[in-house]
């Protein structure tokens, strides 16, 4: 059994974009988790954890794979149980973001959880944000009680895998020119009346350049190299994350 760890492959919107398997990779061994939430759902590391724990100690051993770090630390180091933050508060948050830039939201953030996160994500400062603002307390402080992880590493085989920054970036760059020869323009093109920068679904890479694209405000191969260099960078920063968080997993070196 296969299950996503993937914060965008879990939206049905996403097939082609997110990279996700294909119908008939699926239909080899099961799948869980892939595409099985529509646009606009509610979802977190809290809402994936508890998808996951069902699907833990059964008769067939999970292979939980994905390149979102922080659903995999969480799984095997446990995640704090923070209050939910209201929605007036995160559309204060998408506001600030949007008119006066991440730097808006830094100087919001307390100082030791702003030297623990990446401070160029949007997604991890404006969670940050959002935390801070709604419970008077930081994240790094509601992370200190850390309750008991689900998968502690010394109950599983924690694999992170190495690949050479040119050769990865060369890969990227391959992938994304095949996605859009493969249908991510549709995908995009479906998602357009629904248009909504600041919603979970819609941070698929890629994405608000092809709706740049398609709202012909780019070329589609300006659009293309823009989409290109932000895979590349969020490739930079989830090695960051592995190196930082993930340093008992064993390394393995890709092909």
């Amino acid at each position: 059994m296969i299950v996503n760890a993937d914060a965008l492959q879990v939206w049905g919107c996403w097939r082609v974009l997110s990279a996700r398997p294909s119908p008939e990779e699926e239909a080899r061994v099961p799948h869980r988790l892939y595409g099985h939430l529509p646009r606009g759902a509610p979802y977190s590391v809290g809402h994936w954890l508890r998808e996951v724990e069902p699907l833990l100690g059964g008769p067939e051993r999970p292979i939980i794979v994905g390149g979102t770090g922080l659903y995999l630390t969480a799984l095997t180091e446990g995640l704090a149980e923070i209050p939910p933050v209201p929605p007036e508060l995160r559309a204060e948050a998408d506001r600030l973001l949007a008119e006066q830039g991440l730097q808006a939201l830094r100087v919001g953030v307390d100082a030791a959880t702003l030297a623990r996160i990446d401070a160029q994500n949007p997604a991890r400062v404006q969670r940050a944000w959002e935390v801070f603002h709604a419970t008077g307390r930081g994240l790094t402080e509601w992370q200190a009680e850390t309750g008991a992880p689900l998968l502690p590493l010394d109950q599983a085989t924690g694999l992170v895998i190495d690949a050479d920054r040119d050769w990865l970036a060369d890969r990227i760059d391959r992938r994304f020119a095949a996605m859009v020869a493969g249908g991510a323009l549709d995908e995009v093109r479906s998602a357009l009346p629904l248009w909504d920068p600041a919603a979970l679904w819609a941070r698929a890479i890629g994405a608000p350049e092809l709706v740049a694209h398609l709202r012909g405000e780019l070329t589609l191969e300006a659009a293309t190299l823009r989409a290109q260099a932000a895979s590349r960078q969020y490739a930079k920063r989830q090695r960051s994350w592995f190196r930082a968080r993930m340093r008992g997993w064993r390394r393995i070196a890709a092909p």
